[in-house]
């Protein structure tokens, strides 16, 4: 069992920026799937951003051009940076992963079995 834990959230106004940050037990970021995932209030939990084993991103439609994923497989840190923050990005930020694929990366919640604790952010 992979422990993943993230951080670097917090409260930024419009417009601002944070970065995400997961580290993980063990070297699962090479191997499988990766992404962040959120979930706000009264919603659906949703894929934002993801990264195969060979380091290729994909983004949702909400994010993309504002947010960035990336990986480091020798620290087993996976990042998010996020700039030109809404209020709509507002959520419960998840770290998780899908290790029966390496490609091919799904922004759906089932088809993850890793999951971190999350972390807060929240924009006003």
């Amino acid at each position: 069992h992979v422990q993943l834990v993230e951080s670097g959230g917090g409260s930024v106004e419009a417009g601002g920026s944070l970065r995400l940050s997961c580290v993980a037990s063990g070297s699962i970021y090479s191997g499988a799937c990766v992404g962040w995932l959120r979930q706000a209030p009264g919603k659906e939990r949703e894929g934002v951003a993801a990264i195969d084993s060979d380091g290729l991103a994909s983004y949702a439609d909400s994010v993309k051009g504002r947010f960035t994923i990336s990986k480091d497989n020798a620290k087993h840190t996976l990042t998010l940076e996020m700039n030109d923050l809404k209020p709509d990005d507002t959520a419960m930020y998840y770290c998780a992963a899908d290790r029966r694929r390496q490609r091919d990366c799904s922004f759906s919640k089932y088809e993850y079995v890793d999951w971190g604790l999350a972390t807060q952010v929240t924009v006003s």
